[in-house]
């Protein structure tokens, strides 16, 4: 099966139970081709945020995109209601996410259990605000590359890079391995 462009592998994911944290500003392409990876995989995708009933997503920060239905509130879940975690970005999004004390103990905790996270564009932000990087290998979108060092991380500038549990990359541009790499890295786990 393919979702725009990725090969991925019906059943790979075998049920695993995945979560997208977001908030108001999300990057719609970047939570779209995730859970639509996911989904033709095999696993099932609940979008968690600290907003209410729906997050309005965005193309690029300035246009309006679509509203999503939010399936779970951050302050309501716990790391072992998931098997993994996807970050994505847009640049209010993370901004948003990273002040939210239970949105930072939901990424803490779930980086801590060893569980997979993948973190795309601005969502490493969030990992930072986690203090979830010292000594880890990321990308990100180049603006907060600085952000991701003063927070401990060996930033590089690769499509995708994988450091034990953390998997990160740089933009949109990367969906297409980004999305293939999540789902063999979440069939891993």
């Amino acid at each position: 099966m393919s979702t725009d462009g990725v090969i991925v592998l019906f059943g790979q994911l075998n049920g695993r139970r995945v979560a997208i944290l977001a908030a108001n500003g999300l990057e719609q392409i970047e939570y779209e081709e995730p859970k639509a990876a996911v989904v033709a995989a095999g696993g099932h995708v609940q979008l968690v945020s600290i907003e209410g009933r729906q997050v309005q997503a965005m193309h690029g920060d300035i246009d309006k995109g679509d509203r999503f239905e939010v399936d779970r509130a951050v302050s309501e879940v716990r790391t072992d209601d998931f098997d993994a975690l996807i970050l994505p970005g847009g640049t209010i999004n993370p901004d948003r996410l990273r002040a939210d004390p239970d949105a930072v103990e939901f990424v803490r905790s779930f980086v801590a259990s060893g569980k997979p996270v993948a973190a795309i564009c601005h969502g490493p932000w969030t990992l930072a605000e986690a203090g979830v990087l010292p000594g880890r290998r990321v990308t990100s979108y180049p603006s907060i590359r600085t952000d991701l060092r003063n927070a401990g991380a060996e930033v590089v500038d690769e499509e995708v890079v994988i450091d034990g549990n953390l998997l990160t990359s740089r933009d949109p541009g990367d969906l297409p391995v980004f999305c293939e790499s999540l789902v063999e890295h979440f069939a891993k786990k």
